[in-house]
């Protein structure tokens, strides 16, 4: 009996079958009653007994089995069960895990059931008899549920990933524009800069333009001087600045915190006029007397956190060669008086242009057709009368203090020969196409380097600035432009592209920086053209080299040297073709385009997000009249422009040393995927 009792007090019990209440005494009267037991003990691992959600309260049993149905309560009963198998898949599996181990009620009694009761259908609730291909069919339908919600999801994630990242902005796309401005009456190229007015991250094209007054009125015509900013995307005219001379320079990219909109430099023969480069807007201007040069960006020389210039100009006294006047970058005002200066030598103005030492202190480099340097620190003495506040404008070099030709004398020799210099340039990437940039940093890598001396027309050398001795000397025939610097090779240091021509033969080489040894060269019908050479840097490290030629004289053809003379065939016009070299492929040219119209000076802009550049150019085109030739303004997109150029090859393939001829389908797989990037 005891055991009887503590088996009742851990079970749920049976319930009588009259009285309808729970008698845990009654189990041990019979093994019939047992068995009963032992059901209700299967009813947790079958799952009987649910509704279809969970109570916290105390749970009732259902009456236990009466005995023998008849037929007719056993059709009702598989009658029901079917109606409990159509039910099944609506609910969970998950609900019937939850479910079991709970307590067990219904919200009704069914009685004669000989499988030990079942739950309620008028809710939820599930029977406890579902087989595998059931289980199957509800595991199915709880995929396609989940399928139905996260396809929409994953779907929606990935548009909009791609619209922020993936598809780029339209606004910037580079497109090729033509735009006729004014005349082209002269030999001096105008003044071009690059830099970026608009705000839409591409740089735009700021240019000096002359035109003719077209009133009928008025029985002479007289010529308009304005500067005018270029959308570097459609050619739009932005903005125009009328001037009273000629503008020699434009030079863009001063900033200070007093002025948000970077600031433009206007440079006219006897006018230094700063502007708003969004707008145009005069800013300030100072009159000066024969401006000889561009203005050059110094460090902060009035603590007032703005970089000041400099900017060479003839002095009053005649016996004299050149001054040296101080302007504040904030202002735009004179900083005391021009410093003059007697420069020995006689040629071509170089300079000036900042250089910084290993130790810290800077130098003007200046002369004619000579190299010499002056110290900043003295400069300023002179210009302003007193030691200048800043502690890094006041340090000297010792080695280069050294240099100087007497002690009473405030002039360095740098360079000094019969030949005279003809170009002088900072050996840093992309100083050709930002020439005109007044941003800090690009300045700050200028003076820092060495120098690339071009002298006595057919010498280059370059002067290590620890030192300011030469590292090697490259004879040539006659230089007429300025090299351009970029990687041809992978030695990390920068090569150089130049062009030269005697005799209507026209040859370009490239220079091993490092060594000054010859890398490569091809031969032309010489374009007649004096046109400095481009390197553009791309996503490889290596550069793009650019340069205009006619016909290429291939190696085999060497009779064509002695036939093409200039003059030749003059009555033609002249076509002038746009080639584009890349190191990877040196046997090979890229034929970009091609025009009769006279390029007088390019520019490289970079448009970082689209992996592209444009190639622009300014160039006289002859009228069918006798009216001076019109400027025309051209930009052109050098990824649209390579998927649409022609493939030139050079020399003849087959003999001992030739590179093996890249087969057309890899050459054009290879520069199709050719991507521009900023130094």
């Amino acid at each position: 009996m005891a055991a009887a009792l503590s088996r009742a007090l851990k079970l749920p019990g049976k319930k009588g079958s009259e009285l309808g209440e729970y008698d845990p005494l009654t189990q041990a009267d019979s093994e019939d009653e047992s068995e009963e037991d032992d059901l209700v003990l299967n009813y947790p691992r079958n799952g009987l007994g649910r509704d279809g959600c969970l109570g916290s309260g105390s749970s009732k049993m259902r009456g236990g089995r009466s005995g023998r149905l008849d037929e007719a309560q056993e059709d009702e009963e598989e009658e029901e069960e079917d109606e409990w198998r159509e039910r099944l898949p609506s609910k969970s599996r998950q609900d019937r895990d939850d479910m079991k181990g709970t307590q067990y009620w219904g919200h009704r009694d069914r009685t004669g059931e000989d499988r030990g009761g079942s739950a309620s259908l008028g809710g939820a609730g599930l029977g406890g008899h579902s087989t595998d291909a059931e289980e199957k069919a509800l595991r199915k339908k709880n995929t396609v549920r989940s399928v139905f919600f996260l396809v929409p999801l994953v779907s929606a994630t990935l548009a909009v990933l791609l619209c922020a990242f993936l598809i780029p902005c339209q606004k910037g796309e580079l497109k090729q524009w033509e735009q006729a401005l004014g005349d082209a009456g002269g030999v001096s190229p105008p003044a071009l800069a690059l830099w970026d007015v608009d705000g839409d991250s591409v740089e735009d094209v700021l240019l000096g333009v002359t035109e003719w007054t077209n009133d009928t009125h008025l029985t002479q015509r007289s010529k308009i001087y304005s500067a005018v900013a270029l959308s570097a995307v459609s050619g739009q005219v932005l903005w125009r600045k009328v001037m009273g001379e000629s503008v020699m320079s434009i030079q863009c990219g001063l900033q200070h915190s007093s002025q948000p909109s970077p600031v433009c430099l206007l440079i006219s023969k006897s006018t230094l006029m700063a502007v708003n480069g969004t707008t145009g807007k005069n800013l300030s201007s100072v009159q000066l007397k024969n401006i000889e040069s561009q203005a050059v960006l110094l460090p902060d020389l009035q603590g007032d956190s703005v970089p000041d210039l400099l900017i060479a100009t003839l002095p009053a006294d005649e016996t004299l060669d050149l001054s040296l006047t101080l302007i504040s970058g904030l202002t735009g005002a004179q900083l005391g008086r021009p410093v003059p200066f007697n420069l020995t030598g006689q040629g071509k103005l170089i300079g000036p242009l900042l250089h910084e030492t290993q130790k810290g202190a800077y130098y003007i480099l200046l002369g004619l057709g000579n190299v010499e340097a002056i110290s900043l620190r003295d400069i300023y003495i002179r210009a302003m009368g007193k030691m200048p506040m800043k502690q890094t404008i006041r340090i000297k070099d010792p080695k280069w203090e050294e240099m100087r030709k007497t002690n009473s004398s405030t002039l360095i020799d740098i360079y000094r020969g019969s030949e005279h210099v003809e170009f002088m340039l900072p050996l840093v990437a992309g100083f050709g196409d930002n020439r005109n940039s007044l941003d800090t940093v690009s300045n700050l890598n200028y003076s820092r380097s060495d120098w690339l001396l071009v002298y006595g027309v057919s010498k280059l050398s370059v002067l290590k600035q620890r030192d300011i001795r030469k590292k090697w000397t490259f004879n040539s025939p006659p230089i007429h432009s300025q090299p351009a610097l970029g990687h041809f090779n992978d030695d990390g240091v920068l090569d150089l592209l130049f062009q030269h021509s005697a005799n209507g033969i026209m040859e370009a080489q490239v220079i091993d920086g490092t060594t000054g040894h010859l890398l490569w060269s091809a031969e032309f019908v010489c374009p007649r053209l004096v046109l400095q050479t481009s390197a553009i840097s791309t996503s490889s490290g290596q550069a793009a080299f650019l340069f205009w030629a006619s016909e290429p004289i291939k190696a085999q053809r060497n009779a064509t040297k002695t036939t093409v003379a200039p003059g030749v065939a003059a009555a033609e016009p002249l076509i002038r073709k746009l080639f584009l070299l890349h190191p990877a492929y040196p046997t090979i040219l890229l034929e970009l385009t091609s025009t009769t119209d006279t390029a007088v000076t390019s520019a490289v802009s970079y448009q970082d997000h689209e992996k592209d550049a444009s190639y622009i150019t300014v160039s006289s085109r002859p009228t069918p009249d006798s009216e001076p030739s019109i400027r025309i303004v051209k930009s052109m997109s050098l990824r649209a422009a390579i998927t649409k150029g022609q493939i030139v090859r050079l020399g003849e393939t087959g003999k001992p040393g030739t590179p093996i001829e890249p087969s057309m389908l890899e050459v054009n797989k290879f520069f199709s995927h050719l991507s521009f990037k900023r130094q």
